[in-house]
């Protein structure tokens, strides 16, 4: 019996419509510089890889919830970094890393075709990704700025941004968590890079500026893939309105979705630790400055990248070409046109890649 295929509900991999624009990068006489994903590639610090081999004799099963000092280290996190109070470990939930979760929250969620998922119009695919799994109605755009009628199931919000950095206020945030509340609507703030605001402090949708003093309706996505370097180890985690997280808690359980215990610990050292972030945002903050400045001189027009490990850039042409043109200096980078219409005439430009070879791309830009 013919079956529709899941995969049909998908748009295609994104990434795989760069393999010509790869190969020609690859074949520059100096290597490629591959600007595109943005994955860590500086060592993990010390205090998790201990952590890890310290937990490594773990014989038994893990658990969904993971051990409340784990969940602990989460909660003092949320207040010492992002000013987030009130919150207790039974609002706090592990995830396989931030994608993971954002993938399966509608499904998990039991959203389905009669529901509406408002995404940013410039976003993260997997956040339509997610949708699409369960079924469910996608609307594009701000719930505010775009003044949406319509009236959603779960909205998204994500600050600072991917791909364009943009770092949303939290006189925005409270008018977009006022409006979700006034419909009914979950709001899940993404807020994976909140480590790394350049010109605009991140506000967590959690903080009692933005709340009004109850998490309620409320859900705020993190993950220590950048902060921390642990994008292999995949350790991410949820917080929030108390009665989501207890349900994704029992969902999750009987599906099984778990960190391994040393992860856990690791994950636990990693996000209790800021000495390593410290570091790790100047090497960023020096590899972000390098690139602007090369590719500003080479005649890109930089917009919002207040936050996040991307600078939003154009040539004022479809980007497909500007990724063709960067492609013959041996420079990889995503087109904007994955991330939504509005990205059209932008690429987003990594700068995630190691001193030596974020130096090769300036060198490449400022010789054009």
């Amino acid at each position: 019996m013919d079956r529709p295929r899941l995969s049909s509900r998908f748009p295609d991999f994104p990434w795989d419509t760069l393999a010509d624009a790869k190969q020609r990068a690859h074949a520059h006489p100096d290597g490629i510089v591959d600007l595109s994903i943005g994955t860590p590639v500086d060592p993990t610090p010390s205090v998790a890889r201990e952590a890890l081999a310290a937990a490594s004799d773990a014989p038994g099963y893990p658990t969904v919830a993971a051990p409340e000092a784990v969940r602990q280290a989460a909660v003092d996190w949320l207040e010492r970094r992002l000013g987030v109070t009130g919150l207790t470990t039974d609002q706090v939930l592990l995830t396989v890393g931030s994608k993971e979760l954002i993938a399966n929250l509608p499904s998990q969620l039991a959203l389905g075709p009669a529901d509406t998922v408002v995404l940013p119009s410039l976003a993260y695919p997997t956040y339509e990704v997610g949708a699409r799994f369960a079924g469910a109605r996608v609307v594009l755009g701000d719930p505010v700025a775009d003044g949406l009628t319509d009236v959603p199931a779960l909205v998204y919000v994500n600050s600072p941004a991917n791909p364009h950095g943009e770092v949303l206020s939290a006189e925005h945030l409270r008018a977009v968590v006022r409006w979700c509340r006034e419909r009914g609507a979950l709001l899940v703030s993404d807020e994976c890079y909140a480590d790394f605001g350049w010109e605009r402090e991140p506000v967590s949708v959690l903080h009692p500026d933005v709340c009004e003093g109850s998490h309620d309706g409320l859900l705020a996505v993190h993950s220590t893939s950048k902060r921390s370097n642990l994008a292999g180890y995949r350790a991410g985690f949820v917080a929030g309105d108390a009665a989501v997280v207890a349900e994704l808690l029992a969902v999750r359980k009987h599906l099984g979705f778990m960190l391994p215990t040393p992860v856990q610990q690791a994950f636990a050292a990693a996000i209790a630790d800021d000495e390593h972030v410290v570091l790790q945002r100047r090497r960023y903050a020096e590899r972000r400055d390098a690139l602007r400045r090369a590719l500003e001189s080479a005649g890109f027009t930089i917009t919002h990248s207040e936050g996040s490990l991307y600078l939003w850039a154009t040539r004022g042409e479809g980007c497909r070409d500007t990724v063709a043109w960067l492609a013959e200096r041996g420079i990889l980078v995503a087109p904007g046109d994955f991330y939504g219409e509005r990205g059209a005439q932008h690429v987003r430009v990594a700068f995630t890649a190691t001193d030596e070879r974020v130096a090769a791309a300036v060198a490449r830009l400022t010789e054009s």
